[in-house]
């Protein structure tokens, strides 16, 4: 089918006239994947340290632009900041990773690019990572940061529209991050928008978690198992549905409008889809983006489809 979406009982799928290259370049990424020598579900000092430069295991560190600003706000926590020629907004970005990996500092082109066209300074947080400091530790630091935000945001940037966002746990900690900011605080509304690119939501495993299986499409059911058990170690399923840590469980309501995006080959497929489905029944305005053929990760690559969903969150950031 060459069309560039379809709808299957009520559900969008993008570019699907782009499925033979995604396909290929899957087929590619998982043979490449097959070479090289398996590690352990609980990753050694020396992998988590590749790891942390590069997320995709390279030995390249990511570029640091002179555009990023590196600052400590209130509570001790590092961000990362980029402040375009005009500031409409300020977007609050959590970096993914598993939760053990990632940085601040790992997108600079990325979010420089975001900043300059979509007029929004970009802030986003270096937050303490597992193994070393598992659950709070994290969301104790995104939460710390959208507070510094919320009070002091027209006073360092002139504008008080803010929204927040990430992928991968990014996405699981931005959804947690607009939780606590209303249960702990009161807080509803400051943050006008929200956009989740294929997070967890779900740490005890929807179905396509557990039924995934070992494909090494960058995420797996042994690489999800394994990052929940670093992030939460010591837990339990049932303690795992905590709404506190699984947000899928969380009353949304008062939650702002969201885009959801996900692809139909990743293992973190149902928990976006439950997600907006959620959202929708909140009553909060939800865009739900499932993309034909997608891994986990997929915006890291240079493929159509990469260039597609970038275009699409710079339009619903700008907008939003």
């Amino acid at each position: 089918m060459s069309r560039a979406a379809a709808t299957v009982d009520g559900m969008t799928i993008t570019d699907e006239d782009c499925l033979p290259e995604t396909l290929a370049f899957n087929e590619q990424f998982e043979a490449a994947a097959a070479s090289r020598p398996a590690r352990g579900r609980t990753p050694s000092a020396a992998t988590l340290a590749l790891l942390r430069r590069d997320r995709l295991g390279g030995d390249t560190p990511p570029v640091r632009l002179p555009h990023g600003q590196d600052r400590v706000v209130e509570g001790g926590v590092r961000v990362r900041v980029f402040v375009p020629g005009r500031v409409d907004g300020v977007y609050l970005h959590l970096h993914g990773g598993g939760w053990a990996f990632g940085s601040a500092d790992g997108q600079d082109e990325r979010l420089w690019h975001l900043a300059e066209q979509t007029r929004l300074a970009v802030v986003s947080v270096d937050y303490r990572l597992a193994p070393e400091h598992p659950f709070p530790a994290g969301p104790d630091d995104c939460e710390i940061a959208a507070r510094w935000l919320v009070r002091h945001a027209a006073a360092e940037f002139g504008t008080e529209r803010l929204l927040i966002g990430g992928e991968s746990a990014g996405a699981h900690l931005s959804l947690l991050t607009l939780l606590r900011l209303r249960d702990r605080h009161g807080i509803t509304g400051a943050f006008r928008a929200a956009h989740l690119l294929f997070g967890p939501y779900d740490l005890s495993m929807t179905p396509s978690q557990r039924s995934f299986g070992p494909r090494a499409l960058l995420s797996n059911t042994d690489a999800v198992r394994g990052s929940y058990e670093l992030f939460t170690p010591g837990m339990g399923q049932e303690q795992r549905r905590n709404p506190e840590i699984s947000p899928l469980f969380a009353d949304l309501a008062g939650l702002p409008p969201a885009r959801i995006v996900v692809g139909t080959e990743d293992p973190l497929l149902d928990d976006s889809l439950f997600l907006a489905a959620r959202w929708q029944a909140a009553g909060a305005a939800v865009e739900l983006g499932v993309v034909a053929g997608a891994m986990h990760g997929f915006t890291l690559f240079p493929l159509t489809i990469t260039e597609r969903e970038l275009r699409r969150e710079r339009d619903f950031l700008a907008s939003a």
